[in-house]
């Protein structure tokens, strides 16, 4: 399909076979569509400038969805699961004629299908199939559902919660618990969170109302707010699934709970703090199919990943990835540690929590309320016979050593710090007093990373950039070479915010002779990033500018996300 695409496109001078190599090169290597492939190197502008080629080359037209408002009625007379698989939306009906979109209107089955499911003659027209992916996932979703349900629980005289936290009757609440309504929006709220690809739930319970967020692609967005007299029992629903005491409202609790929705199963992990107002819950979404583990996915430039590849292909050493909280270090040692699982090593890891499971890897849960520390279960590893051992994190001096040492006596190990970069790793390190000979002596590379918003690929618009912020950027001139700014006006499809999906900067240290050296003669964070500059690192704002040259992140993205790094 890609390769008679592109040939139809050359012909036809809308690329130039040089584009086409390039582009169908991505197909292979990195599973890219390869109208997704042409954006991604710039030969078109977006997806939809190749649907209008092949729609008016096939005589059927192009449509852009997100400039059409759809009826939900019409939308689902194509079941949901014969949308989501052959990417294709019903638009409008008129009498018996049945007008759809589709990514691929030359796929007859389909068609033939369709007409058999709503007894209408079928008129395709092209769309691209990211768009009609999106336009699936929002006309399918039940967008009345929380409502609905909320008004059939006021609706409901019999089922009434005592608004005191301390006079709450158990049996009061069991019953309010089970009853179907509060179940259902309780599952709604989650799947339709799962829907949209949020990473975690907020329900926070105030003194006048109860408040749900999503947090999606880094940030926190509001839904309409749920009955305050039905705060004890939402919460207490949640806590059933997740297997916790309902009874106990005045400590922590935390569990975990397993859902399916659309055919896969996700796991949450349910955290519950009391507040002064009442509990406060957070359900983090591990979505196995959300999780990237292919490296060449992640975001790398070429160079780093053969740097970051050469590294942990190595038999022995420690390699440190480095960043705050929800910069994607763990999905970056999973993969890869997905692309070293082979039948001949024996990988262990420790974690806290394990958040996704992984067949051939041997992970353990940390539990330092019963002693099982990182520190403890690293020395049981050392007893296990491992070649590859990952670390969730070095929290302290002591599991820092063992794991040092563990690399310097013939093993792998990956493990995760918390810092600003990848320099500032080593000095943090000899600060949890791990000898400096050690850790110049063991350290293979450290890469440091952040997660950055990225520009709605819909709505992008070229800006130009003033001086001032050109100067402000305050990289080398090399980096200033074709340099391009895109901004989102905002559209449909990325509720007007100009930014849609996420996708990490990384800055990649492997540790040179030079280096080592440098450790070794107490050199600052300061000398140790001007040398490793000097022999070719890209720093996270490096990174991030080269990320803007392709039109992935806005100059304000640039600046916030990499402040705290210059």
């Amino acid at each position: 399909m890609a390769t008679e695409l592109s040939n139809i496109l050359v012909k036809h001078g809308k690329i130039s076979q040089e584009q086409a190599d390039k582009a169908l090169k991505l197909v292979k290597s990195e599973s890219e569509k390869f109208e997704a492939a042409l954006v991604k190197i710039g030969a078109v502008e977006s997806e939809y400038d190749i649907a209008q080629f092949i729609g008016k080359h096939l005589k059927i037209g192009a449509l852009k969805l997100s400039d059409i408002e759809l009826n939900p009625d019409i939308v689902k007379m194509i079941p949901l699961d014969i949308a989501r698989k052959f990417k294709v939306i019903a638009i409008s009906k008129i009498g018996k004629n049945l007008l759809v979109a589709i990514g691929d209107p030359n796929n007859v089955y389909v068609l033939d299908a369709i007409k058999f499911i709503t007894g209408c003659t079928v008129q395709p027209i092209i769309s691209p199939e990211n768009a009609i992916e999106k336009a699936i996932e929002l006309e399918y979703r039940d967008t009345g559902a929380l409502s609905d349900i909320v008004a059939s629980l006021d609706a409901d005289d019999s089922l009434e919660v005592v608004s005191s936290e301390s006079a709450l009757d158990e049996s009061d609440l069991l019953s309010a618990i089970q009853d179907k309504p509060l179940v259902k929006l309780v599952d709604s709220i989650i799947a339709d969170a799962i829907r949209i690809g949020a990473s975690d739930i907020h329900l926070e319970t105030y003194e006048k109302r109860i408040r749900v967020r999503y947090r999606v692609d880094g940030d926190l967005r509001e839904l309409p707010p749920l009955p305050f007299k039905y705060r004890a029992a939402i919460i207490s629903r949640i806590k059933i699934m997740a297997e916790l005491d309902i009874s106990e409202r005045r400590l922590p609790q935390d569990g975990r709970v397993k859902v399916k929705i659309s055919g896969r199963t996700v796991d949450l992990r349910v955290s519950v703090l009391p507040t002064i107002f009442g509990e406060k819950v957070v359900m983090r979404i591990l979505d196995p199919m959300a999780l990237m583990v292919d490296m060449t996915k992640l975001g790398f430039r070429t160079e780093d990943l053969d740097s970051f590849r050469r590294a942990i292909s190595l038999p022995y050493g420690i390699i440190l990835v480095t960043g705050p909280t929800g910069s994607g270090k763990t999905t970056t040692l999973y993969s890869a540690l997905k692309s070293i699982n082979t039948v001949d090593v024996n990988i262990m890891t420790a974690e806290d929590p394990v958040e996704f499971n992984f067949d051939g890897i041997n992970q353990v849960a940390v539990k330092a309320d019963i002693g099982l520390t990182f520190a403890h279960t690293l020395r049981s590893f050392l007893r296990q016979d491992p070649d590859i051992i990952m670390l969730g994190e070095i929290r302290d001096g002591e599991t820092a050593e063992i794991a040092i040492r563990a690399a310097l006596t013939g093993h792998l190990v990956f493990s995760t710090l918390h810092t600003n970069d990848a320099p500032s790793s080593i000095n943090r390190l000899m600060d949890m007093d791990v000898p400096f000979y050690l850790v110049a002596s063991a350290t293979k590379l450290i890469l440091a990373q952040r997660m950055v918003r990225k520009v709605c690929q819909n709505c992008k618009t070229e800006i130009n950039l003033t001086k001032d912020q050109v100067e402000s950027l305050g990289v080398p001139s090399v980096c200033l070479t074709n340099l391009r700014a895109f901004k989102g006006k905002g559209c449909d499809e990325c509720g007007n915010s100009g930014q849609s999906g996420r996708t990490a900067i990384f800055e990649i240290m492997p540790i040179s002779p030079a280096i080592e050296k440098l450790i070794l003669d107490r050199g600052s964070d300061a000398d140790i990033q001007k040398t490793a500059l000097d022999e070719g690192m890209y720093s996270l704002r490096m990174s991030a500018i080269e990320k803007m040259k392709q039109g992935m992140v806005s100059i304000d993205e640039v600046f916030a996300t990499t402040a705290s790094v210059i």
